[in-house]
């Protein structure tokens, strides 16, 4: 019997481009961005083409923090895979000024203080690097 080792690579690496990248740069700073697509919808996460027209997209504009769940789901018992070592929640959540939903955590604290509608805010990382983990989670945004 013949056998040879099987070596699979990548040996190459990737930019994040000017979209992608401006959205990176802006979670180390604490700002969020989208992308106004073609029809004036404001995207976020930003991506470079429209989902569309695939017409390339540059008009960057900042949005929330703050935001609106539009979808939830409880994790009652999160193992070591996830996010956070307490219950929380999946969300789809709209930042103010986008029309679009990006999914996060939301630390909510019980399934009874999440739903569709509950204003969130992030809780950002004191070290961040530009990446989506910069946010630590959304929490519920506290009313006067």
């Amino acid at each position: 019997m013949l056998r040879a080792p099987l070596v699979i690579e990548y040996p190459f690496e990737r930019t994040t481009g000017p979209v992608v990248g401006a959205f990176l740069t802006g979670l180390r700073e604490r700002i969020l961005v989208g992308i106004t697509g073609a029809d004036g919808r404001v995207i976020v996460p930003p991506i470079e083409y429209d989902p569309v027209t695939a017409e390339d997209l540059t008009e960057l504009v900042e949005v929330g923090p703050g935001g609106v769940v539009t979808a939830c789901a409880w994790v009652a018992r999160p193992d070591a895979r996830q996010p956070l070592d307490h219950p929380f929640a999946w969300a789809l959540i709209r930042l103010d000024g986008a029309d679009t939903a990006m999914v996060h955590v939301v630390d909510a604290g019980s399934p009874d203080r999440i739903a569709v509608g509950t204003r969130v805010t992030p809780r950002w990382r004191d070290e961040r690097v530009g990446a989506i983990g910069d946010i630590e989670c959304f929490v519920i945004e506290e009313t006067s």
